[in-house]
């Protein structure tokens, strides 16, 4: 794994349960869903085959190779897994060359939880080669690591990726907040047993135990994160 790893002792958030922050990326951090779909429309459009909108909601927020073997069984196009995830991640790339649109409310909060030595983690179903490239629009030095989805064996909705960075970061999970944007990335967290902000992107995310649902990220400063820790003692 290429991610940035704290040394021992990370420093913790003083005089608050809460230990870390981890951040998906798409939709969350970064207005970038809506291009991984125009891609993989392009794409497809390429090979003869014209995908239904309907489809939007399974793809959004799944890794590559699942929203990618997805489409080419629903839509029967004659080309393999490993070439179809080169064309989307090669697509993509080319639209995000200079400035991402950070979605609102993103860079006040990365801002806010660095300033505030919050250790942080972005925590991506995107490959390694795209978290890079974006992450200098984030900019690098809100996280003190990162983790992809070719990074971990099993990617959301599995638990994985975010019990790495809890550990990376050298926090309990059930002490990180999640900040996520779509029912696939808030299974993979809940299955770590974070606690989980959510704010749809795509498609609806209802409320739930250990679950809050806000319109947008500018509704989430830091003491709105540590307030959500302080609920569950």
């Amino acid at each position: 794994m290429t991610s940035t790893v704290p040394a021992l002792g990370t420093r913790m958030a003083e005089g608050s349960a809460l230990q870390a922050v981890l951040l998906d990326m798409d939709g969350t951090l970064v207005d970038t869903e809506g291009f991984w779909w125009d891609v993989e429309v392009e794409v497809f459009a390429a090979l003869g085959h014209r995908l239904d909108d309907s489809w939007r909601h399974v793809v959004v927020g799944g890794p590559m190779t699942r929203s990618a073997g997805f489409l080419i069984e629903a839509t029967g196009a004659a080309v393999s897994l490993a070439e179809v995830t080169t064309l989307l991640n090669e697509g993509f790339e080319a639209r995000i060359d200079g400035a991402l649109p950070l979605m609102p409310g993103a860079a006040r909060l990365l801002a806010e939880l660095s300033g505030q030595h919050i250790p942080t983690a972005l925590v991506s179903a995107s490959h390694r080669r795209i978290i890079d490239r974006v992450l200098t629009s984030l900019g690098p030095q809100h996280f003190a690591l990162s983790v992809a989805g070719d990074e971990v064996s099993r990617t959301k909705p599995h638990p994985d990726p975010y019990l790495l960075a809890a550990a990376g970061l050298g926090a309990d999970p059930t002490r990180c907040a999640v900040i996520e944007d779509t029912v696939t990335g808030v299974a993979a967290a809940e299955a770590a047993g974070c606690r989980v902000v959510a704010i749809p992107s795509v498609a609806p995310i209802p409320p739930a135990f250990r679950r809050t649902v806000v319109p947008t990220l500018e509704d989430v400063d830091l003491p709105f994160l540590r307030g959500l820790m302080t609920e569950m003692r």
